[in-house]
């Protein structure tokens, strides 16, 4: 079940940081225009955002192993579609299916691992879910270089094939070892919410992502206000509002939108900036996501045991100063194009920020709620985290297109080209992306300072609790 577990949220994890890689050539091949780019992240990044909250509840309805084996099933149909697709329109379809797919895969896959070892060995197992899928997070991107790296014009659907055998060994551990879960058909489900926050955020996303439709981004923002108005109203609302009384889940959900809306940013067009303008093999592209996903990997536990001692907003804060420093470090040293002497370093320098507070982060998430609303508490940070990178990806390819035509810029911001001025426009859209990330890291930052440093360090709470 363990095996399973990781296979599927590596899945999950690893399609977004492959499709950065992937996305020259996809856009190559199939002639895709930077905003068909968008939405070939956006559509996996969407249903997956507004959804994952509703896939959980399902979960808990329908049976968790039932909905997690349908959710990987139709993530596969969607890998096959986007390894085959013939047009951006089709694989843009596709990357919804396989979105959609995740969002009930996903939830799952950390739910199963705890159902299925005792409270005793539980830690250790949840342990080794994070590590592996940190670990299969960084090679998978890397391997999707290397195929990508072969040169022909059809090699980026292969990064996609290879989603079927893994996908289909989780299905067969799943079908020949999970315990029987019939699920509670009392257990409500908001499809009324879900429908509202995914016509919200498409709206939102789409508007974004079209030159001159602000309306419609102002639409979906109104979507999303009677979103939250249901939400106070529902019986069972995916996201519980009173959770939002305490500022200190507050303030943690606000900087986690900050400093993933600023990772997904440079995650997202850095590879267009690394391939299209500097040349950069894919391969080589790739190994920038290597250092986010082990540091966070192997300095995790080190993070959380230090805010257990501390309180989690002293990491935090570090870690999200220490964020900023490496993308000013990145926007600064951006004219140069020197991948591995200066933007690589940069962007460990960014892997050791997030390092240094992802799990001090989900410490306070867990530490601002009581312990019967952990499970909402988490999902509802695990959906913000969503939402972060998909507006990310829509609203930031204006600002991208926007500096890289206002530096001179001959062709498209992330389009491989030759023609002079392409290198130039392209750093000075990538030093505009970076500032952003520095921006929103320093955000980041004094929110935490302000909203978390009354949290105190969790054996204090518990000895509290306790008297």
């Amino acid at each position: 079940m363990l095996t399973a577990a990781i296979l599927a949220s590596a899945l999950g994890f690893i399609d977004n940081s492959v499709v950065a890689i992937a996305l020259p050539a996809i856009r190559d091949s199939l002639g895709a225009s930077l905003s068909q780019a968008q939405w070939i992240n956006n559509a996996y990044m969407l249903p997956l955002s507004a959804l994952i909250l509703a896939g959980g509840a399902a979960g808990d309805r329908f049976g968790l192993v039932r909905v997690f084996g349908v959710g990987i099933a139709v993530f596969l149909l969607g890998s096959a579609a986007t390894a085959l697709a013939p047009t951006p329109e089709t694989m843009i379809a596709a990357r919804a299916l396989k979105g959609l797919g995740a969002a009930a895969m996903v939830p799952g896959s950390l739910a199963l691992v705890a159902r299925a070892y005792p409270r005793a060995e539980r830690g250790r197992a949840i342990g080794l879910w994070a590590a592996a899928s940190a670990l299969t997070t960084a090679g998978g991107p890397v391997i999707g270089g290397l195929i990508l790296s072969a040169g022909a014009d059809w090699t980026w659907r292969l990064v996609f094939a290879l989603n079927l055998p893994l996908g289909a060994l989780a299905l067969w551990m799943l079908a020949t070892r999970s315990q029987p879960d019939p699920g509670r058909p009392d257990a409500p489900v908001d499809w009324a919410g879900a429908a509202l926050a995914t016509g919200g955020l498409f709206t939102l996303a789409w508007g974004l992502t079209r030159p001159g439709q602000w309306p419609l981004a102002a639409a979906g923002l109104v979507i999303l206000g009677v979103f939250v108005f249901w939400q106070a109203r529902a019986p069972a609302p995916m996201m519980p509002l009173a959770l939002f009384r305490s500022r200190a889940f507050s303030a943690a959900n606000g900087l986690t939108f900050a400093l993933y809306f600023a990772l997904s940013t440079m995650l997202f067009y850095m590879p267009m900036a690394l391939i299209g303008g500097w040349g950069v093999s894919e391969a080589a592209a790739a190994a920038a996501f290597a250092p986010l996903a082990l540091l966070v990997g192997t300095l995790s536990g080190l993070a959380g045991r230090i805010a257990d001692r501390i309180g989690p907003a002293p990491p935090i804060v570090a870690g999200a100063l220490t964020a900023a420093a490496g993308y000013a470090a990145l926007a600064l040293t951006a004219p140069e194009a020197n991948y591995w002497g200066r933007a690589l370093p940069a962007l460990g320098v960014v892997g050791l920020g997030m390092a240094m507070l992802v799990a001090p982060l989900s410490a306070a998430v867990m530490g601002a709620v009581e312990d019967a609303q952990a499970g909402a508490a988490s999902g509802i940070n695990n959906a913000v985290t969503r939402m972060a990178g998909l507006i990310a990806v829509a609203a930031m390819g204006g600002v991208a297109a926007a500096a890289y035509g206002a530096a001179g810029g001959p062709a498209s911001f992330g389009e491989t080209s030759a023609a002079a001025g392409h290198l130039d426009a392209t750093n000075a859209a990538l030093a505009t992306l970076a500032w952003t990330g520095c921006t929103l890291a320093l955000g980041a930052a004094i929110i935490a300072w302000l909203g978390l440093r009354d949290v105190p360090p969790a054996a204090q709470a518990s000895s509290s609790a306790s008297q």
